[in-house]
């Protein structure tokens, strides 16, 4: 299985980073690398995360990583993971 982000992904994390990086450009360059290894790692156990609470999908879930909600869809036809929007709650 393998990790797919989406271009929203793409969009909502260089906002993230840039608010971060207003305040330190370290913290954003490390929260974007601890995130990367977290998102990276969820093929090797894709239900480890809890279902998402906007979804009544099993296949939806809700990776908590720092203060934000990254959810990713299990996608078995396709054989990846789809990782959507990311948001703090």
């Amino acid at each position: 299985m393998q990790v797919h982000k989406t271009s929203q992904f793409f969009e909502e994390l260089e906002k993230i980073i840039d608010f971060i990086a207003q305040d330190s450009f370290d913290r954003a360059k490390k929260f974007k690398n601890s995130m990367d290894i977290k998102v990276n790692d969820l093929p090797n156990f894709p239900y480890k995360c809890r279902q998402s609470l906007k979804s009544n999908d099993k296949n939806v879930r809700d990776l908590i990583f720092m203060g934000y909600v990254i959810p990713y869809r299990i996608n078995r036809i396709k054989k990846r993971i789809e990782i959507l929007v990311p948001h703090h709650p």
